[in-house]
């Protein structure tokens, strides 16, 4: 999952936050878009909504408010967001901001989510998370003792090859130029 914590004016729009969403999605606003409040869509007239003309501040929207933006209709990516709260403006500061976030923004064209998540899967493996363990078990073990020995005990050849399959998967993930922002 991944999510970003941006800071804009109430008197945005929702045209103007739709640009400020894909600046933080690393996106270019080639496809459709739109916002659900209130069960009323705004956005890209082309998609049958409102007009996005219309401020954040005149949503009616309460700290905690959550409402959808829904990008690329006909492969859709479907984004909660919501009012965390509302502060006066500081004097002097810049906005929209950007104020935290975590996790890699997927491609604009990648496929939608279903796609997305299959790269991603399919990049990384379905056990990297037991096999980086086992890798830095390995690694933890080896500057214990400062020997190499366990490298040749036959007790721990499995775990050994899953270390080897991760590191040769790693490497042919980059020789092949495969997804490395994930």
């Amino acid at each position: 999952m991944m999510w970003r914590r941006v800071q804009v004016l109430s008197t945005m729009t929702l045209r103007e936050f739709h640009g400020v969403l894909q600046v933080a999605m690393g996106w270019e606003g080639i496809h459709l878009y739109q916002f659900v409040i209130h069960t009323v869509r705004y956005g890209s007239w082309e998609a049958g909504a409102r007009s996005p003309a219309v401020t954040l501040g005149n949503l009616q929207l309460r700290k905690g408010s959550r409402f959808l933006y829904g990008y690329d209709l006909n492969i859709p990516w479907e984004h909660e967001v919501r009012l965390e709260e509302r502060r006066p403006v500081k004097p002097g500061a810049h906005y929209p901001a950007c104020m935290g976030g975590d996790g890699n923004c997927p491609p604009e064209d990648c496929g939608g989510p279903e796609a997305w998540m299959w790269q991603r899967d399919k990049a990384l493996g379905p056990d990297l998370h037991e096999d980086l363990a086992t890798a830095l078990e390995f690694i933890t073990e080896i500057g214990d003792t400062r020997s190499l020995a366990l490298l040749d005990d036959p007790d721990r050849a499995g775990e050994l090859q899953d270390v080897n399959r991760l590191a040769i998967g790693t490497l042919g993930r980059r020789a092949k130029g495969g997804l490395t922002h994930i």
